[in-house]
């Protein structure tokens, strides 16, 4: 239990931008609108919108500033009020950056944590402490090699193989299933990176489509957009086979045990019947997940008065779709793999 809390704590502190502000004061804070001293709807470039000027005071009642809110072009103006809490950027001119929302995220971080832990009980908490060590490989060694200027392929296989064993384990056991998701997801990951490879060259996909991605390159000169958009494809593939690799493993392993198949084909057609199902439902499930994170483009797609087979050439639209394809292709994969590998293991 002591092992939850601190990786709890560990969450909140990765969440909240306070102690990173605190940090780091001449940047910002944060704070309080505690009074209006004017609003009105005022013309900016011959277009109408709401203008205030606010006194904002910290969150710890250190310091209290006047600041002016909507006297710039802006394509959305939020209309603040008396207690929402805000960042305060004060580098260059003193404004409001955004809205507060750790509270929010820490709150649903807690009720994420509590139906975990009380549902999944034990096997939940080595999940947590699963997720806790992705998220130091992925931020303390993956992301800071990539910006160093090192092979973002390169950096995300050796990423992806020490994640892959460790978390299986954690999250599953050191047992026979596990081992067997392993190495099916490592030989499916490895699939995936080639296939990733190969259409982003044919493709002629530069890594540029995005306005971050773009902004990105302009910053670091040295990194490699095209490897940074495939060590994407492959770390997003590496998120849906946990699942079906350690399903198709377990499959065979009740089929061996409760069924008494002793062959390996017949353990390997019987549980391909099952994983067929799992096929479908998780190819559906990654293409939905896919859309939701790329909505906005999506929208621009539906809204496009250009024909389709123009529209898909467009990079934004392409990239999206290898990754989504290869993603696809990865999870189709894993389950003849997976299902093989364990039908062939020695009992």
């Amino acid at each position: 239990m002591k092992k939850i809390l601190v990786l709890l704590t560990l969450w909140c502190w990765i969440i909240n931008p306070k102690i990173v502000v605190a940090k780091n004061p001449s940047v910002g804070f944060q704070g309080e609108v505690v009074e209006i001293l004017e609003e009105k709807e005022i013309e900016v470039m011959e277009k109408k919108q709401w203008y205030q000027k606010l006194v904002v005071e910290s969150l710890d009642k250190s310091q209290k500033v006047e600041i002016e809110n909507g006297n710039d072009p802006l394509a959305n103006v939020v209309k603040y009020q008396v207690g929402d809490q805000v960042v305060i950027n004060t580098e260059g001119e003193t404004y409001i950056a955004d809205f507060v929302r750790s509270k929010a995220l820490v709150w649903l971080t807690i009720i994420f944590v509590g139906l975990l832990m009380g549902i999944a009980g034990s096997r939940g908490a080595w999940s947590l402490l699963a997720m806790g060590v992705t998220f130091l490989v992925v931020f303390w060694f993956m992301l800071p090699r990539i910006l160093a200027g090192d092979n973002p392929v390169v950096i995300a296989i050796l990423s992806s193989l020490f994640i892959i064993p460790v978390t299986f384990y954690m999250s599953h056991g050191v047992n026979r299933k596990t081992t067997i998701a392993i190495i099916a997801s490592v030989i499916t990951l490895i699939i995936a990176a080639i296939l990733g490879w190969i259409f982003i060259k044919l493709g002629y996909l530069t890594g540029l489509s995005s306005e971050e991605a773009g902004m990105l390159a302009l910053d670091k000169s040295n990194l490699q957009m095209r490897g940074v958009l495939l060590a994407g494809i492959v770390i997003g593939a590496l998120g849906v086979l946990d699942d079906i690799t350690v399903s198709q493993s377990a499959i065979v392993e009740e089929l061996a045990t409760t069924a008494g198949l002793k062959k390996a084909k017949d353990l390997y057609n019987r549980s391909m019947v099952v994983g067929k199902d799992h096929i479908t439902s998780m190819v559906n499930t990654l293409v939905l997940a896919y859309a939701g994170a790329a909505m906005p483009l999506m929208l621009i797609f539906v809204n496009n008065p250009h024909p389709f087979g123009e529209i898909i050439n467009y990079e934004m639209i392409a990239e999206e779709i290898i990754r989504t394809l290869v993603g696809s292709i990865a999870l189709i994969l894993a389950v003849p793999i997976s299902s093989f590998i364990a039908a062939n293991w020695k009992r």
